[in-house]
């Protein structure tokens, strides 16, 4: 006998009035960053079917391709009429690349390009949750937040979103306008953000949206990941996945997949209802290229955990249990997102 279909809830993300499914679906794997680009046909059918089945928060940016990611949910928009209302557009700007590195723009010139340039990719007139995708530390984020400000109030974006921001940066930005969303990677092994980030956007009224809540899909297969990574996969030199850090690795695996042998469910549904189950402003997107996939993140939706269930998870994963850094580019995270004060600006 088939499983009933999963109904996916809504929920309030933040408190400036935005609703989303309590479950996103991240994009970038798509097109970008987790080996070749995926087959278009094939990524439109996932992103329908993600509607279809309640999944309406969809998740992208700009730098994912570069372009390529947004382009994707454009077509995959226009192909089925009156889509577009039926789904919340997140998408992302400030990451681009100098000299092969990374690089941040936050400065009120490049916001609007960058908001002018996801408008006409994605094919709409509006963005429903646009985020700084990382801080810009030479631009006071009070500058930044200045430029999103207007954008709101021209009606081409709806709601402001930061990622990977610090507790006293989320705090500046929600000074100058009200910060809906803040996206950062929080899993069962990546817990870091729990012991200021958290709390502020509690404090503030700030929905979280968790990236990567599955441990880059680690908690989905364990170390059989590794070896079906193709060698464009960036996963291939995160520090998690490094020989040296592996195996002991792959033990906190282990632990979390007996325990969902004895909950009736996989390892990735017990690690995503984890995140569910940190509170009802916690939105996590996990990616997937795969429908099977899909369908089987959905219904981590239905795993139910006791406090003991929580304490048992968390203490498999534990700081000391896990070794590397959660990404090899640690050093342009929330940890290093500080901007200068606003008196130290001059618009030029």
């Amino acid at each position: 006998m088939a499983a009933a279909p999963m109904v996916v809830p809504r929920m309030k993300l933040g408190s400036q009035g935005l609703e989303v499914s309590a479950q996103g679906l991240g994009c970038m794997g798509m097109t970008a960053y987790y080996g070749p680009p995926k087959p278009e046909p094939d990524m439109i059918a996932l992103i329908h079917h993600a509607v279809a089945t309640g999944v309406t928060l969809l998740d992208t940016a700009d730098s994912y391709g570069p372009h390529t990611n947004e382009l994707l949910l454009g077509k995959a928009l226009l192909q089925e009429d009156g889509l577009r209302e039926k789904v919340e557009l997140a998408t992302k700007f400030g990451v681009t690349s100098a000299y092969g590195k990374p690089d941040f723009r936050g400065e009120p010139a490049y916001v609007r390009a960058a908001c002018e340039g996801s408008l006409k990719r994605l094919g709409v007139d509006c963005i429903d949750l646009y985020y700084q995708h990382r801080i810009d530390t030479r631009v006071p984020i009070e500058v930044t937040v200045g430029e999103l400000k207007k954008l709101v109030e021209e009606g081409k974006i709806k709601y402001v979103g930061l990622s990977e921001a610090s507790a006293s940066t989320i705090r500046r930005a929600h000074a100058v306008h009200p910060i809906t969303a803040v996206q950062l990677e929080w899993s069962l092994w990546s817990r870091d953000v729990e012991e200021d980030i958290i709390p502020t956007c509690r404090e503030l009224g700030i929905g979280i949206v968790a990236y990567s809540p599955l441990g880059r899909g680690f908690f989905s297969s364990g170390a059989k990941l590794i070896d079906s990574l193709s060698e464009q996969d960036v996963r291939k030199n995160m520090p998690r996945f490094q020989p040296e850090n592996l195996d002991k690795n792959v033990q906190v695996f282990e632990r979390v997949n007996e325990m969902a042998r004895r909950k009736g469910c996989t390892p990735s549904q017990l690690a995503l209802a984890w995140v569910h189950h940190q509170g009802n402003d916690v939105c996590p997107i996990p990616g997937t290229t795969k429908i099977a996939n899909f369908n089987q993140n959905i219904r981590a939706l239905s795993v139910k955990l006791t406090p003991d269930d929580i304490s048992e998870l968390e203490s498999y994963a534990a700081a000391d249990n896990v070794q590397g850094d959660r990404h090899f580019h640690i050093a342009y995270t929330w940890k290093n997102s500080e901007t200068p004060p606003l008196s130290s600006w001059k618009d030029e």
